[in-house]
């Protein structure tokens, strides 16, 4: 049977949140080889309901939905200091109960925190709305700036294009890699931002090296066998090291040598996806990440499995 999305409609609807969740799970992307989403777009209003820039959406399905759901979306909500009805909590505290994944974009954070869900989680939203969610919810683990945070089957993300990145983050986790990148493409956006990369960050006007970074990056994704340190990378992009280091930082959200682990980490999970009988060994060699026991504790500080049950798992969901 294939994952089943409920995707949350609401009198008020942020529009493009809810384009967000609808094109990720609604399509149908036969080309992927994968069984994909199927999906429910329901509300618990009769609707029509209206939708920001002026447009009426119609929820072919009530909150009963939500009891069939692998997966619910809540794509934002029309106002942070609206209380949901106590049907609508209901509903989304029996999902949780019973193991449901539940998944808020932007302003849907308050949704959960009204349900009391988020109680003792680590949750984030919209950089305008954090110090409220705070202040409000003072039980929450609020994080500060990221893109999005998962902690027990909830995750949770900042505003609108982060919303995304949360998204696929789920296509990642349900299909893998090579799936998400796939559908990334189609998208036309990067396969991959962390969760834990800051919502803002610094966007300066093009200065002398921005283009070397994105030559340079380019060319460490190509070899990434290779060894890197800073200096090296700084001599490629041809610039000097702390000139370097800064307007790095100022593009990825993180430094060069934190960036460099991601995308070996990257490659390494791709490569245990499609090559199941290579050697851990010979993967942590291919990817740079020099030894099994690199590979095993930068994949366990990255949030990941052990490089073993991740292969496992990769296997068991048909990868």
């Amino acid at each position: 049977m294939p994952h089943h999305v409920a995707i949350l409609a609401y009198d008020g609807l942020c529009t493009f949140e809810f384009g967000c969740a609808v094109e990720l799970f609604a399509l149908e992307r036969p080309e992927l080889g994968v069984p994909w989403y199927s999906y429910a777009v329901c509300a618990e209003e009769r609707g029509p309901l209206r939708a920001a820039g002026g447009l009426s959406v119609h929820a072919p399905h009530g909150l009963e939905a939500l009891d069939a759901a692998d997966t619910i979306v809540i794509p934002g909500w029309r106002d942070a200091g609206d209380a949901p009805s106590p049907a609508l909590l209901a509903s989304l505290q029996r999902a949780y109960a019973r193991g449901a994944r539940l998944c808020t974009i932007c302003s849907g954070a308050f949704v959960l925190a009204h349900a009391g869900l988020l109680d003792g989680k680590k949750a984030t939203t919209h950089w305008r709305y954090l110090a409220r969610l705070a202040q409000d919810f003072p039980e929450i683990d609020v994080q500060q700036g990221v893109l999005y945070a998962e902690d027990e089957g909830i995750v949770t993300s900042a505003g609108s294009a982060a919303g995304l990145d949360m998204l696929l983050h789920l296509v990642r986790h349900d299909f893998g890699l090579e799936v998400a990148s796939r559908v990334a493409q189609r998208l036309v956006i990067p396969a991959h931002r962390d969760g834990d990369q800051a919502q803002l960050v610094a966007r300066p006007l093009p200065a002398p090296g921005a283009n070397g970074i994105a030559q340079l990056m380019d060319w460490v994704r190509e070899n990434l066998r290779a060894p890197h340190t800073v200096d090296s990378m700084a001599a490629q992009a041809r610039m000097g090291t702390r000139s370097f280091q800064r307007h790095f930082k100022d593009r990825t959200g993180l430094s060069p040598l934190a960036w460099l682990v991601k995308e070996r980490v990257q490659l390494a999970a791709q490569i245990l996806e499609t090559r199941p009988a290579l050697a851990i060994d010979a993967i942590a060699d291919l990817s740079g990440l020099g030894s099994a026991e690199s590979l095993r504790r930068h994949f366990r500080l990255q949030g990941l499995p052990s490089p073993a049950r991740y292969r496992r798992q990769a296997a068991t969901n048909g990868r």
